[in-house]
């Protein structure tokens, strides 16, 4: 884990982007491990194997320091590549979208909004907004420009309630519904709802 992973490097005295790391890795360890509200500073300088100070020197307090370790980690989703039809192209980015969210911080995030106050959620909110939803949207954009041009999507169905229908879908589905997602929810979710909307 992030001890024995930084155990070599411990031998000498790591700076910068080596130590940054080191600092990112054990706080999401942290956040894995005991959740928000058991996470310390001090907990994640002894994982880190450094001082307190070096981490307030860049974090000034807990919630700078999660939301950088939640915004580094999320995976990015990626290009997604032509499949040859508007249903399998969505499908990848859903997929996709599923595996961010899956991810160690996707995970860590979603157990940090459950557990942090209004003061904090807003601000990790955030994250999940520049880290997910976004490029989803931007992806979006870009497949169903793609369609148009394929021939199966019409050319007037790019529109900002659109693009929002996927990622809102997929967090109420989280959220609210407890779902994970799996691939034959994702594939009813695109034929009931994506591709009657979208097709010609």
């Amino acid at each position: 884990m992030v001890g024995s992973r930084w155990s070599a490097a411990s031998s000498g005295r790591r700076r910068g982007p080596e130590l940054e790391r080191a600092i990112l890795d054990a706080a999401l360890e942290q956040l894995s491990t005991v959740g928000w509200n058991a996470l310390t500073m001090e907990g994640v300088a002894a994982g880190a194997q450094t001082g307190k100070a070096a981490i307030y020197r860049r974090w000034p307090s807990k919630a700078d320091l999660v939301a950088d370790v939640l915004r580094s980690g999320l995976p990015p989703i990626g290009a997604i590549p032509d499949r040859g039809s508007i249903r399998e192209d969505l499908f990848l980015l859903c997929v996709r979208m599923r595996d961010v969210m899956s991810s160690r911080a996707g995970l860590a995030l979603r157990s940090v909004l459950h557990e942090c106050d209004h003061t904090h959620a807003d601000r990790f909110q955030g994250v999940i907004w520049s880290g997910l939803h976004e490029p989803a949207q931007e992806r979006i954009r870009e497949l169903l420009a793609r369609g148009i041009e394929r021939g199966d999507v019409r050319p007037d169905a790019i529109g900002p309630y659109v693009v929002d229908v996927i990622p809102a879908l997929l967090m109420y589905g989280a959220k609210v519904r407890g779902s994970e997602w799996g691939d034959t929810d994702i594939g009813a979710m695109i034929d009931e709802v994506m591709v009657p909307a979208l097709r010609v």
